[in-house]
């Protein structure tokens, strides 16, 4: 290492130009390492929050009652209207009535189907497991249960919220 040459002002000037550049370069590389790292981390926290969103929302769906039994039909506005009636039966009501009482049960479906459709794209694995079983379970146009994915998905938000375990008892949801 040299010592700085301070024999005359212009060799004072290159020796403090020359440590200025010098820091200059240092916290220049340091300010892009530190925005490219904060970048990154706050992509990842913006994916985490998308996916506590729509898993949240999942829950919101299906963990909306306390009934501890989610009952969907399967069947869907259209196919109502295109069974023929059967024979000795009364015709099909079409009425205004009736239409809203079946479309409730079709926008349910419809808020069920999409609830698990997001759970199979952003859940755990036991969350996945758990949401296809229960789409297979509506597509073959049984009673779906999902008292243990509500659990799973309510222990997984408030983990990722660092929350505490809930030490009460909770009744059964969906």
């Amino acid at each position: 290492m040299q010592r700085f040459d301070l024999s005359s002002w212009q060799a004072i000037l290159t020796s403090v130009i020359g440590l200025a550049l010098f820091a200059l370069i240092g916290v220049g590389i340091r300010l892009v390492a530190m925005f490219t790292i904060q970048q990154r981390r706050e992509r990842q926290n913006r994916q985490i929050n998308e996916r506590l969103k729509v898993l949240i929302a999942a829950y919101k769906v299906l963990g909306g009652s306390f009934t501890g039994n989610l009952a969907v039909d399967p069947t869907h506005l259209g196919e109502l209207r295109r069974r023929p009636p059967t024979a000795g039966a009364e015709a099909l009501d079409l009425s205004e009535a009736a239409v809203a009482g079946s479309d409730r049960g079709r926008r349910i479906r419809d808020a069920v189907e999409a609830a698990l459709s997001d759970i199979i794209l952003l859940g755990t694995d036991e969350q996945v497991r758990l949401a296809s079983t229960a789409a297979a379970e509506l597509v073959a146009g049984r009673p779906v249960h999902v008292a243990e994915l509500v659990v799973s998905l309510r222990n997984f938000v408030r983990e990722a919220l660092d929350l505490g375990a809930i030490t009460g008892v909770v009744p059964a949801q969906g």
